[in-house]
């Protein structure tokens, strides 16, 4: 029962995330079709075609994922809690979920009679989406100030919808359109809709911030507060990629303007999809306005913080607890270790030891030296004067031997653990598909880099797997048995992980911009740098 626990621990964000993804689709869709792309042309037709295709594909995708969720948190509370399925049925998650899968589906249906009078039949059970979404929101559970929030939330994941999730759709118009003039006109109108969403948008957020934030102590201090913090940063990234697309919309050139707006809106895409899955991840903690104690003090922040050398001797293994994962299942199953606090499928916990944190900050120096090494090598490289420096990808195959041997010292082939039973716990899932990424990474860039294969797929396969490693460390929870410590934690992921994003798309904008975009050259030394200070960052980890 506890790694069925931490496994729905990590599967509900990804479940969560998924359902505010399609449903940013669906809504953008629908929104899109009705108020940019409303001619009703010839000129247009190919274009709601094709628009309807997308919607239907990701309704049918949000009833996939509703479904999957309502199944397995079904399985979850009758197995933990001993309730039976009469118990559960009338749970708000089962009646949120079977509304947003039939107005899912309702829409799937529309969308395939491609007729244009259901456009604007669609807007209702996108409003039931939205609506079954806000019922498992924070705003539900709050017993002050429960319909506002409840707007203020409803307005915030619409006009996420409308601009994330019509961006898509903008990117699906613009090469269908017959002439540069039509494709201006798409692109005024959507941007005119854009500005409206982002300005609700961010009302909304510094609302509901405010709201289940409470102080600026609680910003730095709280897990909740940081992945806030994370979300916002994510949020000034988008808004920065919106204003450049802007300032090209309004530009007089011609086909360099609409590939340009292409690229920007395909990293708009990936990064809005990031700060969604952020925004999921938060559903999994309490507001820090309901924690009223154990907040992380700016004094022990910059203590933690401060610049030290690295620790590069590991302690001997022998030093390390004993079956460390076992050891929790059976306690946990013994019913003498509970969860600290009420986090879907979090099992529970124990302080790590002096020896472990010793050999967890040997790991991340170790990792930091040869991620800054990398980072080293691949600026060299762009000065077009050390082309053995363009080998830098290979680094990344040692980063990945590393990471298998030293990430989980309980397990295979260090530890008493066998290698397919401790893929049930998600953290050591969650490791063992970074290091295969890792792999992936080593072996397409390193192609790219030496002139071995220059077609257009396997050269965004490096920013790709940059940008979904980097996104999924933001699902990376810690249970480390203490709250302050797993706020550190926190607090010591959450800039690699924005570091990360920005790298793979900072080279995704590199790779696809025209040349004569000169935004392209910046990009170009972007992502090395945001290696370097990865490397540095990890040089500085520390676990006390």
């Amino acid at each position: 029962m506890a790694r069925l626990l931490q496994i729905f621990g990590f599967l509900s964000v990804l479940f969560r995330g998924g359902t505010l993804s399609f449903e940013s689709l669906t809504i953008g869709g629908i929104v899109f079709l009705n108020f940019v792309a409303r001619s009703a042309n010839p000129q247009s037709e190919v274009i709601n075609l094709a628009c309807l295709r997308w919607i239907r594909r990701a309704a049918v995708a949000l009833a996939l994922t509703q479904l999957a969720y309502i199944l397995a948190s079904t399985v979850i509370l009758m197995q933990s809690a001993d309730m039976t399925l009469a118990d559960v049925s009338g749970a708000n998650f089962i009646l949120a979920g079977v509304l947003a899968i039939t107005s899912a589906l309702t829409i799937a249906a529309l969308a395939g009679a491609r007729s244009s009078k259901s456009y604007p039949v669609m807007l209702f059970p996108a409003l039931l989406i939205l609506l079954s979404s806000v019922m498992t929101s924070h705003a539900m559970a709050r017993l002050e100030y429960r319909f506002p929030l409840v707007v203020v939330t409803a307005l915030h994941q619409g006009a996420t919808a409308t601009w994330l999730g019509g961006l898509l759709y903008l990117l699906i118009a613009i090469p269908r359109c017959p002439d540069l003039r039509f494709a201006r006109q798409l692109i005024a109108r959507f941007s005119k809709l854009a500005l409206i969403s982002v300005a609700v948008l961010a009302a909304a957020g510094f609302t509901l911030g405010f709201a289940y934030v409470g102080s600026l102590d609680a910003i730095y201090g709280t897990s909740y507060g940081i992945m806030v913090a994370t979300k916002a940063v994510l949020f000034g990234t988008l808004l920065l990629l919106g204003a450049l697309n802007f300032q090209i919309a309004r530009s007089p050139s011609g086909g360099a303007v609409v590939a340009s707006l292409k690229r920007f809106g395909e990293a708009e895409i990936g990064i809005g999809i990031t700060v969604i899955l952020t925004a999921a991840s938060l559903t999994s903690l309490p507001p820090a306005v309901d924690l009223r104690t154990n907040f992380v003090s700016k004094q022990e922040i910059v203590a933690r913080l401060a610049p030290q050398l690295p620790r590069l001797a590991s302690p001997s293994i022998e030093d390390l607890p004993e079956d460390i994962y076992a050891a929790e299942v059976k306690a946990f199953d013994a019913g003498t270790l509970s969860p600290a606090s009420f986090v879907p499928g979090q099992a529970g916990t124990r302080p790590n030891t002096p020896a472990e944190k010793s050999w967890s900050e040997y790991n991340h120096h170790w990792a930091g030296l040869i991620v800054l090494s990398i980072g080293i090598l691949a600026f060299l490289a762009q000065t077009k004067h050390f082309p053995w420096a363009r080998n830098w990808p290979l680094l990344f195959l040692g980063l990945s031997l590393f990471l298998f041997l030293r990430s989980d010292p309980e397990t295979w082939p260090l530890g008493p653990n066998g290698f397919w039973v401790t893929l049930q716990d998600p953290e050591v899932l969650l490791h063992r598909i970074f290091a295969l990424l890792v792999i992936a990474l080593a072996i397409f860039e390193w192609r790219v880099q030496t002139g071995r294969v220059a077609t257009e797929r396997a050269r965004l396969i490096f920013p790709a797997l940059v940008a979904v490693a980097s996104a999924l460390l933001l699902t990376h929870s810690h249970s480390l048995g203490n709250i302050k410590e797993e706020v550190l934690a926190e607090l010591s992921h959450a800039p690699l992980a924005v570091l990360g994003i920005v790298a793979g798309w900072s080279r995704w904008l590199e790779l696809r911009l025209p040349s004569e975009n000169k935004v392209r050259d910046r990009m170009a030394w972007l992502w090395p740098t945001c290696l370097l200070l990865i490397g540095l960052l990890l040089l500085n980890y520390r676990e006390m």
